[in-house]
């Protein structure tokens, strides 16, 4: 079992910037790929980044290419999640996941959740 606790959201200003943090524990955090999802009101999940278990490849949504930086530190167990010029359109909970496939977009791929950390974005 991977137990996962994102922090780091709140409510910003658009064209702010914020960096959400998900802590895991467990030996095996290492060798998980890794990923964020997030989900507004109304609205389905939605894949939003994913990093490979050694940090060495990493994808993300065409939404938030260029604005968010997926990032991992395996000693300290945390996956980041750094969220610049950020949009109305990125207000939403977003989940930390883990999972066995390398840079995968699927939700159903990932096998452990975090709680949830939401993010609200004003005009």
């Amino acid at each position: 079992q991977v137990q996962l606790v994102e922090s780091g959201g709140g409510l910003v200003q658009a064209g702010g910037s914020l960096r959400l943090s998900c802590a895991a524990s467990g030996r095996a955090f290492s060798v998980y790929a890794m990923g964020w999802f997030r989900q507004a009101p109304g609205k389905e999940r939605e894949f939003v980044a994913a990093i490979s278990w050694n940090g060495g490849s990493t994808s993300y949504a065409n939404s938030v290419k260029g604005r968010f930086t997926i990032s991992r530190d395996n000693a300290k167990k945390t996956v980041y999640l750094q969220m610049n010029a950020l949009k109305p359109e990125d207000t939403a909970v977003y989940y930390c996941a883990a999972g066995a496939y390398s840079g995968s977009s699927l939700d159903y791929e990932y096998d452990y959740w975090g709680q949830g950390t939401q993010v609200t974005v004003s005009s």
